[in-house]
């Protein structure tokens, strides 16, 4: 687990806002532990304050609303924190988290986590950093919470689109067509507006970027776990 390197860490992520120190520090903390996909990272009501640090792989984020439906809330990626709230204020889950491709985590207790944070202020000061980028997240997010489960069927189309049509480049799979967003609206069944937030989401990962009549899929492998993801764990036949 030692050399885990900053330019594998996703924006905003906590490993990426610490010093080669401190980084290698808080990963020695812990113990190694791997997750296959669809595998149950953190349940959501656990009482448990353990902590992982997600050094590879993508998991989703989601909770189970009255309905019973699944809803996303986002997508975390290398190099960011999981759990660090129930281990800082004592709470039970909140979300769930659930990998959408094999994990390696490095998993803290609560404890030991706190003793990490008062050792190495730097490493408290990340922390609060990384919270406080995915409370601007959520802020921007809250107008249309739909937009990470539509997510997933943008992400599906995408794929097919990349497939079919898309052309590999340095920086990954180049898609050129001229698609807007209320024809992608129509092509998977949701709002022009919902597409376009699940576009944002999926830029703000670093997964995709768009332009003028063309759209770059940089993380190819991380949108086709997404694509086949499925709320719950069940997986499509």
């Amino acid at each position: 687990m030692n050399g885990h390197d900053a330019s594998d860490t996703t924006d905003g992520a906590l490993l990426g806002y610490l010093t080669d120190a401190d980084r290698e520090y808080l990963l020695a903390q812990g113990v190694r532990r791997r997750f296959r996909a669809n595998d149950v990272v953190l349940m959501e009501g656990d009482p448990s304050d353990h902590v992982h640090v997600l050094v590879s792989g993508w998991v989703r984020v989601s909770t189970i609303v009255e309905d019973g439906r699944e809803v996303l809330f986002g997508l975390r990626g290398p190099g960011e924190v999981l759990g660090e709230l129930a281990a800082i204020n004592g709470w039970t889950r909140t979300v769930s988290c659930r990998a959408i491709e094999p994990c390696h985590v490095v998993q803290l207790t609560g404890d030991r986590f706190l003793a990490a944070l008062r050792a190495r202020p730097e490493i408290a000061i990340a922390t609060i950093k990384t919270v406080a980028v995915r409370l601007r997240a959520a802020e921007s997010a809250r107008v249309d919470s739909a937009a990470f489960d539509v997510s997933r069927r943008v992400a599906v189309h995408l794929v097919r689109l990349a497939d079919e049509h898309g052309r590999t480049v340095p920086e990954g799979i180049l898609i050129e067509a001229a698609l807007s967003q209320a024809d992608i609206a129509g092509q998977v069944g949701a709002a022009r507006r919902t597409v376009a937030r699940s576009l944002s989401v999926l830029r703000d990962r670093g997964i995709i970027e768009t332009g003028r009549r063309r759209i770059l899929v940089r993380r190819m492998r991380v949108l086709r776990a997404l694509a086949r993801s499925e709320p719950n764990g069940t997986q499509r036949p």
